[in-house]
């Protein structure tokens, strides 16, 4: 796990283009914390810097920008390629030690970086990616070509921003992990998006290929970019569409049995874990107790001669707290088992440093959680394996079950009847529903009585208004429902939610809410928050089930094996059964979260009354400073819960008080 940036210039800045370059790579030093590299290339215009986290090869060999041994390519390179050995092994076999990063006694080191270049020098970059097990993001600079190209791994696992600044003789192509480097580079604007600050209201994130600031993307997953001074305007190529792998599984489905469906998924998650337990310092993995989590050190563990490193977070607040299931699991799988119970301060403790970690604004409120638990596992190890993308994968969110459920009852009814219903609903406040409903509440049994019933109420009314399952599901996992109406200046962008659907021809509608979910919410909120929470404290996170092996897997096989009596993951808890009792894994699914709701009437209620001062947002000028004060009323009152909603504003507005000071 590393850090990269550069730029590319039509008018080079030859008396301060290493201080540039350097200003750049500085401010991501916690990507790299190990050493840092920098080449120039005047003549070309184009600047390469790097910032190391030595995971494999700790020795100088390791050391990037990268030049390979033909001297054609030269590379900053973010992440690692798993099967970098046995690229290693084709390429030997090829009888081609002209084209290899070998000396004449052999390879210089076993980083994967060299195995990539020589891999492109033998087969080219988009060849060579193809072949490539990893989570990685790059940069490469042909000498030949006098092209760059940048690449981001199949799933997003690795992030990278890039865009044009300036115009004309003084433009810049800018490029980095971070934002945060390209900001550091003068010639970046640094004008704000007003489109994209209405996709953070409603997702909580900023999906890509947007980003908060103009002129600046996000390289989507499975994409190659390649730019140069000849060919200003960008060239885009996928080599790898999880739509696309979506729509082939399932039109192949998987014909075995379910438990030949359990094996095979078994042999390629214990490879996937093989390949990723591979480090040259200490790795360890994160341990909440769940399926996925539990799954993934459960296939380390069978595969250690050493007990394992677990770590685990926990809160004292009932309905947050997980550790005492994974204290469980891990002395059943006899792991080396670390938890900490974090007190409320701890984790408040963590929100002043959130825009400083988060380069663009991001509002997914298990941030908190997420760099918690990975300060801790960072005190012993540098790498920890993780058991995101599970949900995705084999149909584990309450809400796919949900929507489906929801809209074939409602879909019966005309839909004039549906939005009747839906303004009947809306038409008293939540507070007057639970004032009305309280005594009737009253004579059920207390299984049955529901905690604030009014606002459960007013979003059923937009669940019946939605006049198709893909708007009822947007609904369900949006934040604001109209962000443009808050956002001044503001019009919301089109997204694969919102009006740029991939067709996914031949999925239900299950199966395309994991899609959809597989291709935004992984990338653009679970990923970017497991990347930046790690980078943090400079820990490198990876994920099993990101394998593309395995997620061409997932999507072969029958919905039956996945989702059975209206629980998911049917196939990957029968894997995990093998290992852990399923007495230690049973028990209703529960989130990565902190109580934000009550916070924000208690401690926080101060700093974020400073941030939502009414004569503030008006300074400001990004937010129509009436709905959110409304909302804010009524949270404190507690006539409403408005924790995302506010949360939205209040990362936004954070990030903004940290950016422009």
């Amino acid at each position: 796990m590393c850090g990269l940036a550069g730029y590319l210039s039509v008018q080079w800045p030859a008396a301060d283009a290493l201080t540039r370059l350097e200003a750049m790579t500085d401010v991501i030093v916690k990507r790299g914390p190990d050493s840092q590299g920098h080449w120039i290339d005047a003549a070309a215009g184009i600047a390469l810097g790097h910032r190391r986290l030595a995971i494999v090869d700790l020795s100088p060999a390791g050391h990037q920008p990268m030049v390979s041994s033909s001297g054609r390519y030269v590379i900053a390179f973010n992440g690692e390629i798993y099967n970098h050995l046995l690229l290693r092994k084709e390429l030997e076999g090829m009888d081609c030690r002209a084209s290899l990063a070998m000396t004449p006694a052999g390879w210089r080191g076993h980083s994967d970086t060299e195995t990539l270049l020589a891999g492109f020098d033998t087969w080219g970059i988009q060849s060579t990616v193809e072949k490539c097990l990893g989570m990685f993001a790059f940069a490469v600079w042909d000498k030949q070509t006098r092209t760059l190209t940048l690449g981001r791994d199949r799933l997003g696992e690795k992030p990278l921003y890039y865009g044009w600044q300036g115009q004309g003789q003084h433009g810049t192509f800018l490029f980095g992990s971070e934002l945060k480097a390209l900001n550091a580079h003068p010639g970046f604007a640094a004008s704000i998006d007003r489109d994209a600050l209405c996709l953070l209201l409603r997702h909580n994130c900023i999906p890509a290929p947007y980003s908060i600031y103009q002129g600046i993307a996000k390289l989507e997953p499975g994409c190659l970019l390649s730019v140069s001074l000849a060919q200003l305007e960008p060239k885009l190529v996928r080599y790898w569409s999880a739509a696309s792998v979506a729509m082939a599984g399932c039109a192949t489905p998987f014909g075995g049995t379910p438990d030949q469906a359990v094996d095979a998924l078994e042999s390629l998650l214990k490879s996937a874990v093989q390949q990723q337990m591979m480090a040259d310092v200490p790795l360890g993995a994160f341990l909440s107790g769940g399926i996925d989590s539990s799954t993934v050190v459960a296939l380390m563990q069978a595969q250690s001669s050493h007990p394992v490193k677990t770590f685990t977070i926990g809160f004292n607040e009932e309905g947050y707290n997980e550790a005492v299931h994974a204290k469980a699991v891990a002395k059943h799988l006899g792991t080396e088992h670390t938890e900490l119970y974090v007190s409320p301060q701890q984790a408040l403790d963590v929100i002043p440093r959130l825009p400083s970690l988060y380069c663009e604004p991001f509002s997914d409120s298990s941030q908190i959680p997420t760099f918690l638990v990975s300060q801790l596992a960072r005190q012993q190890v540098t790498v920890s394996l993780s058991g995101d993308a599970g949900d995705e994968l084999f149909c584990g969110y309450n809400r796919y079950v949900l929507a489906d459920k929801l809209w074939r009852k409602l879909s019966v009814l005309p839909a004039p009847s549906r939005r009747l219903a839906a303004r009947a609903l809306a038409s008293l406040s939540p507070s007057r529903w639970n004032s009305l409903l309280g005594p009737a509440q009253g004579l059920l049994p207390s299984s049955l009585r529901q905690a604030n019933l009014g606002e459960k109420l007013h979003k059923a009314a937009g669940v019946l208004a939605s006049g198709n399952v893909n708007a009822l599901y947007l609904g369900l996992v949006s934040h604001w429902d109209d962000p443009a109406s808050v956002v001044i200046g503001g019009t919301e962008p089109p997204t694969l939610l919102t009006g740029n659907a991939p067709a996914l021809d031949g999925l239900d509608d299950i199966q395309r809410m994991m899609a959809l979910d597989a291709l935004t919410y992984l990338p653009d909120d679970i990923l970017a928050k497991v990347d930046r929470a790690g980078m943090g404290v400079s820990l490198e996170g990876r994920v099993p089930f990101l394998d593309h092996r395995v997620v061409e897997f997932a999507w072969t096989l029958p919905q039956s094996m996945k989702l059975r009596d209206g629980v998911g993951k049917w196939v990957l808890r029968q894997v995990l059964y093998r290992h852990v009792p399923k007495e230690l894994i049973e028990r209703p699914k529960m989130g990565f979260g902190v109580p934000i709701s009550d916070w924000l009437r208690g401690p926080l209620r101060h700093w974020a009354e400073d941030l939502l001062d009414e004569a503030r947002l008006r300074r400001e000028g990004y937010f129509h400073p009436a709905p959110i004060r409304q909302k804010w009323a009524e949270h404190l009152s507690g006539a409403r819960n408005w924790q995302h909603h506010l949360w939205d504003v209040l990362m936004f507005q954070a990030w903004l008080a940290e950016n422009e000071a």
